[in-house]
């Protein structure tokens, strides 16, 4: 009886799937990580090169390198890709026209990039909170999001940092997507 109660051993690890976070300046990537890492909210600077967070979650671990999206980063993005098992891809739903066309064709980009066009996507249309937001079903016509993807493995929410439920569950998602590549592959 005591071996029972003392003595269960080390939990079950849970897997770890590395997966990299882009998006422009200002889209709210890291906000929502913090928030995801439960870091203190306030005082959050944008993310200048690189960070690496290893965000814990029920079923698994996202160890996520979330890359800066000022101009003169994005073109060294593709550098920080190999490896990766999956992309998060967080835009500003309440930005302007431009900085729109700007994160259409850095999405583009990325969903052909041939690094990353067989891994799943986790596309989160930031900032819904804002009075200027587009709703996610404008953004998915805006991006043109379904003959682009065809066949690929993604996933379109809103977020905001004020509902980390919401966030969560989309990412709870993304570790589903993930863990059934893992079965395709039988990595598991």
């Amino acid at each position: 009886c005591f071996r029972t109660l003392c003595c269960k051993g080390p939990p079950t690890p849970r897997p770890e799937y590395d997966v990299v976070c882009i998006g422009l300046t200002g889209s709210g990537k890291t906000s929502l990580l913090s928030r995801l890492c439960s870091e203190a909210a306030d005082n959050i600077v944008p993310t200048t090169g690189f960070s690496i967070k290893a965000v814990p979650f029920q079923n698994a671990i996202l160890n996520v390198k979330e890359l800066g999206g000022a101009d003169s980063i994005k073109k060294y993005w593709s550098r920080y890709y190999q490896g990766s098992q999956g992309v998060v891809f967080v835009l500003d739903s309440a930005s302007s026209e431009e900085d729109m066309e700007a994160a259409r064709t850095e999405l583009h980009s990325a969903l052909q990039h041939p690094q990353l066009c067989t891994l799943p996507f986790l596309i989160l249309a930031n900032h819904q909170d804002k009075p200027a937001a587009r709703s996610v079903q404008e953004i998915k016509k805006f991006f043109e999001l379904e003959p682009l993807a065809r066949g690929k493995s993604w996933i379109l929410e809103g977020s905001m940092v004020e509902n980390m439920d919401a966030v969560k569950e989309s990412f709870a998602q993304l570790i589903h997507l993930l863990e059934e590549k893992d079965q395709e592959t039988g990595r598991i």
